[in-house]
């Protein structure tokens, strides 16, 4: 019996389904808290050069307090320029004298020309004393216990990279190791790491190590989210997959917004780093209530483990089975190339499959792009930092829900094109539009369009591969958006020579991949292909755009069938079906 017959006997999304895809869609919010965790575990604060102690200066026969104090000390030992009314001080530099010169602190601050009667003093860097840190926001962050400040400020910038490297090496390891070892082992062997390196990183005693330690933290987080959405939507069958798929990442959202909670209670990026990690380990306990991806094990010629799976869902959802689920003809069935492991390179060996592995790769990177050139538009909200992040979670939230009601009407190609065009249309308009209100208007419907696309990819390209590679595939695809999320921050460079060149580049791809897309099949109601066999034949033949849609061979509902004429001649039929969509 076929995998997709089983599933529709079984119930396409029954009561076994919910229970496990509900489970394996916690796994993304604590997903959510380390990718963006960044945003307050290395988290800048105003800083300046520490000077321990000014001569003459006695803050108790002042009676100042220690936070006045400081501020005092700061006055006389750190250069600043007055603009208005408001005081500018060096973070990097500080005055060579000790001597407590208040009378020129006075006649700095009512210089009526703002030139600077101090210009004078010898200007030194801050030295072995380093650095003192505005603690009003944040006790402690990687960068004021590191001092990553002055010469070393591109430092926290580059973890993240190195965060986003693990991303890249993750979503090529384990995409493979899922395909060959089985989804559930490696989720869990993904849940354990992260957890494990995760609490290293909070008793990191340098910024080597927590660097280090954030790259396996990226490596594992990647792969704990990619394998339980791929096993989630395995079990799925074809009318639901559109809710499954924009579940997980309605669960990312949640973890996006519940971290800006965290870090608002907890403001020490230790105690931070140890919040979003422990709580890894309770995953564990589910082991017992999720299970193997039946339709990997039956491509995989497991039949025996994927009957025991199959039969305990039936006796949940409370149907009836067949005595025989597989005869010898299904056992026979190859679901491998010649009998051997796929690796990447199968995406690649048959034309149709390649050019969809193509089509999918462009869109992955240029949709990462785009969501980091929008990103820009976003810092105007001119709220705190806890309020900030929670919002930018917020917005993403009705972003999947849109894609949930949109996809089950329209398919998935149609909707990814329109939002992915519109996100690139207003990161253009970003160019003209004025700074304030109308420009924060503008990056939050392409932030809204984004976030929607990025939901519909996961969907679309979980859906677009055959089972026996669907793991590698999305690994590959996963591997191309980590690179244009390297890239993105020297694309941004270009903005120095012309100001609007970022934009552009942004916005012209996310323009010419949302049309692409339609070049892709659609696969609103179709059964997933199994064997590479039924991947190169899905969509073969068919017209590309979406009002005069041809489907060859591949049929709705029982996978790849050959026609009379490749059974009688061995050669590829050439007869299609007229199909409404």
């Amino acid at each position: 019996m076929h995998f997709e017959e089983i599933v529709k006997r079984l119930g396409e999304f029954g009561r076994f389904q919910r229970r496990v895809y509900f489970l394996l869609c916690l796994v993304a919010i604590p997903n959510a808290w380390h990718a963006i965790g960044a945003v307050f575990l290395t988290a800048n604060t105003d800083h300046w050069c520490n000077v321990p102690s000014v001569p003459g200066l006695n803050c108790t026969s002042l009676n100042l307090t220690e936070s006045q104090c400081i501020e005092k000390r700061r006055n006389l030992t750190v250069p600043y320029k007055i603009t208005g009314s408001t005081v500018v001080y060096e973070q990097c530099t500080r005055y060579n004298d000790t001597v407590y010169e208040e009378e020129i602190f006075y006649n700095a601050s009512s210089n009526d020309n703002n030139t600077d009667v101090t210009s004078q003093r010898k200007i030194v860097g801050c030295g072995k004393d380093g650095w003192e840190y505005d603690h009003s926001q944040y006790t402690n962050t990687a960068v004021t216990e590191f001092n990553l400040v002055c010469k070393k400020k591109a430092l926290p910038n580059l973890s993240q990279s190195i965060f986003m490297a693990g991303f890249l090496f993750g979503s090529i390891f384990f995409g493979t190791l899922s395909d060959w070892i089985g989804r559930l082992p490696t989720l869990f062997i993904c849940i354990g790491c992260e957890a494990v390196v995760g609490t290293i990183a909070a008793f990191a005693p340098n910024f080597n190590t927590f660097a280090a330690m954030r790259f396996f933290v990226g490596m594992c987080n990647l792969g704990a989210y990619m394998t339980a959405f791929v096993l989630g939507t395995e079990f799925v069958g074809p009318q639901y997959r559109a809710c499954a798929g924009t579940l997980i990442p309605l669960f990312f959202s949640v973890g996006y917004m519940t971290l800006a909670v965290l870090a608002y209670f907890i403001r020490d990026w230790r105690d931070l780093q140890l919040a979003i990690s422990v709580p890894l380990a309770l995953f564990f306990i589910l082991i017992p209530f999720v299970s193997e991806s039946a339709r990997w094990l039956m491509s995989n010629g497991k039949y025996d483990r994927a009957e025991k799976i199959i039969r305990r869902a039936a006796k949940v959802n409370k149907v009836e089975l067949p005595d025989v689920l597989f005869d010898e003809n299904d056992k026979e069935a190859r679901f491998t190339a010649g009998g051997r492991r796929p690796t990447q390179l199968d995406l690649f060996r048959t034309p149709n499959l390649r050019f969809k592995t193509l089509n999918i790769l462009y869109n992955w990177f240029v949709i990462n792009l785009v969501y980091y050139g929008l990103s820009l538009s976003t810092s105007v909200l001119g709220v705190n930092v806890y309020l900030a992040a929670f919002v930018s979670g917020a917005v993403e939230f009705p972003a999947y829900l849109s894609c949930w009601f949109i996809v089950q009407r329209f398919g998935r190609k149609v909707p990814l094109c329109l939002y992915m065009v519109v996100g690139g249309v207003t990161c253009l308009l970003t160019i003209v539009v004025p700074l304030g209100v109308p420009r924060t208007i503008v990056a939050m419907v392409g932030k809204f369009c984004i976030s929607a696309s990025f939901g519909l990819i996961y969907i679309f390209s979980a859906e677009i591969y055959p089972t026996v590679v669907r793991g590698i595939g999305m690994g590959l695809a996963s591997m191309s958006a980590r690179v244009s999320g390297i890239l993105s921050p020297l694309i941004l460079l270009l903005g120095n020579y012309w100001a609007p060149l970022p934009v552009i580049i942004f916005g012209v791809n996310s323009i010419l991949a949302g049309l692409l897309v339609l070049l892709l099949p659609e696969t609103l109601g179709v059964d997933l292909p199994q064997s590479l066999e039924d991947g190169e034949e899905y969509g073969r033949g068919e017209s590309k755009l979406p009002c005069f849609q041809k489907t060859s061979n591949y049929h709705h509902g029982n996978g790849y069938k050959p026609t009379p004429k490749e059974d009688n001649h061995g050669d590829e039929a050439d007869d299609v079906t007229e199909q409404k969509v």
